[in-house]
């Protein structure tokens, strides 16, 4: 072990397994240590970033061997723009990985009865499975060591005044741990073609007119972001954020963006002078088009503005669906309450099974997005809310709806608040299916429904393959 500055580096540290969100796991005199980007059988030497007594952090300053289990990322930016961190684990060990944290999550964290995990459900499709990116345009351009010092040299040949080191910015996504540095991509795997082409042919329009891109540090700057959707219907929706009211730039961009892609059925442009990228608070205007995307999920149909959530990974959201209507063992007559809704596709999803479905929801737009997908599928059995779902289901709400007879739990990463967890508890409906994209937060809250509710069915489902990312689908039972 060497110490330099308090930098304490580990010497040829053989990583021996895959610990969870995305770290590995090496043990050295006894003391366990998390290390990114490696995998199980690479020996390395890790620069630590943490050393607790009992446990440390660190990274790879120096590969001795890399682990037979590796193969050759297929993207040239792998392991800098940070979005697909598993590319060099072949995929089949990516599920057994995913599977492994599900269990280790649920074991550890819940501390609660468990059936056998079901063997995780993998993706047919492993690259461009996404239905949206969002891409990033700024001037801060993330180089790597290597390609700093090719473009160092490039500029140093270039003669004085032939412009060798301007250069107008980045458009891509944001670099692995820099919030203002962007990787310009030359070809994303994570969605299918118009996406790479949609990009590059604004990117190299704005250089054309000399426009800048937006500058994040000093939040100026004309091109700022671009949401591109594609659906599985064939409706393509691409919505492109600009850092300044410029009607002349915006139409010129408009009209060149309808001309290049005449199969976009959506176009709008969204003006943001803030300082975060956030657009909830913004309105986008159409500029061509309807405004919105179709999707389709079985033969159901949602509507998708630009401020919509929806599943990401339009497949696989399928197959997550199926697994949660199954475990929810709907006949017909049940009510079903649809916890964290959102723009209410789990419950429509379920509808044809169900008596009766009332979802609630925090944000007042998303109901009103779900209102109107039961609509486009002519349900008349849907009622959704907007409020806190602690607040809302009282007595009142019990003798107006009914109590539940089914709670489908759909959280964000961090899980149920724990009131809401205990609500679930006196709401004793006979089965509840909890839908999680985060297994510790599950885990934990797993720990708490074991007052009144046993795990009866645990299924993990890949929804985003080369990332760490994994969705967990569990059935409980009231004892």
């Amino acid at each position: 072990m060497s110490r330099k500055k308090k930098n304490i580096t580990l010497e040829k540290v053989l990583i021996e397994d895959y610990a969870a969100e995305g770290r590995s796991l090496a043990r050295v005199d006894g003391k366990v240590y998390f290390v990114e980007q490696v995998v199980p059988g690479d020996v390395v030497d890790v620069r630590l970033t943490k050393n607790k007594k009992d446990w440390g952090e660190g990274w790879p300053l120096h590969f001795h061997s890399y682990s037979e289990k590796r193969v050759d990322p297929f993207c040239i930016h792998f392991g800098t723009c940070g979005g697909c961190q598993w590319q060099m684990l072949p995929y089949d060990l990516q599920l057994q990985y995913k599977q492994k944290q599900v269990q280790d999550n649920l074991k550890r964290i819940g501390k609660v009865q468990l059936p056998e995990i079901l063997p995780i459900i993998g993706a047919n499709k492993t690259t461009q499975y996404r239905n949206k990116i969002e891409y990033t345009f700024g001037t801060e351009e993330f180089l790597t060591k290597d390609a700093f010092a090719k473009r160092k040299e490039e500029a140093m040949s270039t003669p004085s005044g032939a412009g060798g080191e301007s250069r107008p910015g980045a458009a891509g996504f944001h670099a692995k741990g820099f919030w203002d540095k962007v990787v310009d991509i030359q070809t994303c795997y994570l969605q299918a073609e118009p996406t790479n082409e949609i990009r590059l042919a604004i990117k190299k329009f704005a250089i054309q007119n000399n426009w800048s891109f937006y500058n994040l540090r000093e939040q100026h700057g004309f091109l700022r972001t671009m949401q591109v959707r594609l659906c599985e219907t064939g409706e393509w929706m691409a919505n492109i954020v600009v850092g300044e009211n410029d009607e002349e730039k915006i139409e010129k961009l408009m009209q060149f963006v309808l001309q290049q892609f005449p199969h976009i059925t959506s176009l709008l442009y969204t003006i943001n002078t803030k300082r975060n990228d956030s657009l909830h608070d913004l309105d986008p205007v159409v500029y061509y088009g309807k405004g919105y995307v179709i999707e389709q999920l079985e033969d159901f149909r949602f509507k998708i503005g630009p401020k919509s959530f929806f599943q990401t990974n339009t497949r696989q959201g399928e197959a997550l669906y199926r697994i949660t209507r199954e475990f929810a063992e709907l006949t017909g007559s049940q009510t079903l309450y649809d916890l964290y809704c959102g723009t209410g596709s789990i419950g429509i999803f379920c509808s044809r099974d169900a008596g009766k479905i009332i979802g609630v929801e925090m944000i007042d737009a998303a109901i009103d997005d779900a209102r109107k997908n039961a609509a486009l599928n002519h349900l008349d059995k849907t009622h959704f809310y907007a409020g806190d779902v602690i607040k809302i289901c009282d007595d009142d709400f019990f003798a107006r709806h009914g109590r539940p007879d089914v709670i489908i739990t759909d959280p964000p990463r961090a899980g149920m608040h724990e009131k809401l967890v205990q609500k679930i508890n006196e709401m004793a409906a006979p089965t509840v299916v909890y839908v999680s994209c985060n297994p510790a937060t599950q885990a934990r809250d797993l720990a708490l429904l074991d007052e009144k509710y046993t795990v009866t069915k645990i299924q993990p489902v890949d929804m985003f393959p080369h990332t760490l990312h994994i969705e967990n689908v569990v059935q409980l039972k009231l004892r």
